[in-house]
């Protein structure tokens, strides 16, 4: 299960991570509170600081990929850790100092979603270079472990802090989180690393990217799959806050502990993944994603509080397992020098469509209320499944199916 904590880079790494991801989450529950105290329990306000926050994926992340392939991946990772600490740093003395604005929060959301598209691509396709293809999945299945940890330990936390202190603090100790990161990378040994040969600059390699993928029809499929998932299915963060606040009339904590039920299934599912010596496959990939879209429409019916947290720990396992086999699949798949322009178009696909979907799923909060808004993300994430599954079949298996049926 932990086979790639060998490598001393990677332990640097996952060590640094640890520490980071936690303030991440801790600063992601505060600020969706802040919003909700600066806009008066507005969906639509949540949604609009959600979506501004990925709208720079939409925008900008399929030219992430190309930097990624071009640039040295460690030195890229640096930069972006100073960026995003800066801007956590600007929130919080906002905050603090009692001049924090909704509009302070949507324009500072954007500049962090700025660092987040140079960031994310980076640093997918920087574990293949810590560890090697071999240990890429078990690498890929930790780094989840560790970011669903941090979930699970970042949102009870700031859930406390935040009854106690304040929303101010919180996006001060995500500032001083980044130094963990940093100082991680600066410790590598550069000549342990498995670098790749940057990708000399070029004209139309956005272009060449675009062409290898809509060439590969398996990774077609895998990537129209997390488009539909993602987009309309994984927005608990907004979906949370809204079902402890307007749903369940509770405060902070309650939201907070929401967040932790969903991280500690997201845990185990990355866990399970770890332990997994084989590549997935598709049929996995697919019913993954199934399970995931019926036990998200269960989870938005539950009609109590705990009965709601204790389904969001079998969702957060099958989200999690199809993120994971999303992820090892799509990068095990394809040539070293394209593997930062496809993270990139992935990443595009899973987070840059944000900006349609959290607006989208914000305003059917409103009008519909909150639950209507989980189950309706969980039978589209459904429906695309199965529509992904019968074209990813071998030729003829559904008329086969069909016939032995009928």
């Amino acid at each position: 299960m932990f086979r790639s904590l060998r490598t001393r880079n990677y332990r640097l790494y996952i060590s640094g991570q640890i520490v980071s991801n936690t303030g991440t989450w801790m600063q992601r529950v505060a600020q969706d509170w802040l919003v909700l105290e600066l806009a008066h329990g507005s969906g639509t306000a949540l949604g609009i600081t959600t979506g501004l926050q990925f709208l720079p994926m939409l925008l900008f992340g399929l030219w992430s990929g190309v930097i990624a392939d071009r640039y040295p991946k460690r030195r890229v990772l640096m930069m972006t850790q100073v960026a995003m600490g800066l801007l956590a740093l600007v929130l919080g003395v906002l905050v603090v100092t009692g001049n924090a604005q909704v509009w302070h929060v949507y324009l500072l959301a954007f500049g962090l979603g700025l660092a987040t598209v140079m960031d994310n691509p980076t640093r997918q396709s920087f574990v293949v270079e810590m560890v090697g293809r071999k240990d890429l999945p078990n690498a890929i299945a930790l780094n989840s472990a560790t970011f669903n940890g941090a979930r699970l330990l970042g949102p009870a936390v700031a859930g406390v802090l935040i009854a106690v202190l304040g929303t101010g603090p919180v996006f001060l100790l995500n500032a001083a989180s980044f130094g963990a990161v940093l100082l991680s990378l600066y410790l590598m040994r550069v000549s342990e690393l498995h670098a790749t040969e940057p990708v000399k600059r070029a004209k139309g390699q956005l272009r060449e990217g675009l062409r290898y993928v809509r060439g590969r029809r398996d990774l077609m499929l895998v990537l129209v799959l997390v488009l539909f998932v993602a987009t309309f299915g994984m927005n608990f963060q907004l979906t949370t806050a809204l079902m402890a606040r307007e749903v369940f009339h509770s405060g902070a904590s309650s939201f907070g502990l929401a967040s932790s039920m969903l991280a500690l299934g997201a845990l185990s599912g990355a866990l399970l993944a770890a332990r997994r010596a084989t590549r997935p496959r598709m049929r996995m990939l697919v019913g993954a994603a199934v399970l995931f879209g019926a036990l998200e429409v269960a989870t938005g019916l539950m009609p109590f509080y705990w009965s709601f947290l204790v389904l969001l720990v079998p969702t957060g396992i099958a989200m999690m397992t199809f993120t994971t086999a999303a992820n090892s699949t799509l990068q095990l798949s394809v040539a070293p020098e394209m593997r930062g322009r496809v993270m990139g178009l992935y990443m595009f696909v899973f987070l840059g469509t944000n900006p349609f979907g959290a607006p989208m799923i914000g305003w059917m909060a409103e009008r519909f209320g909150p639950r209507m808004s989980i189950v309706l993300g969980g039978l589209i994430a459904l429906l695309a499944a199965l529509v992904v599954g019968a074209l990813a079949a071998p030729r003829g298996t559904l008329a086969r199916v069909l016939r032995r049926n009928g």
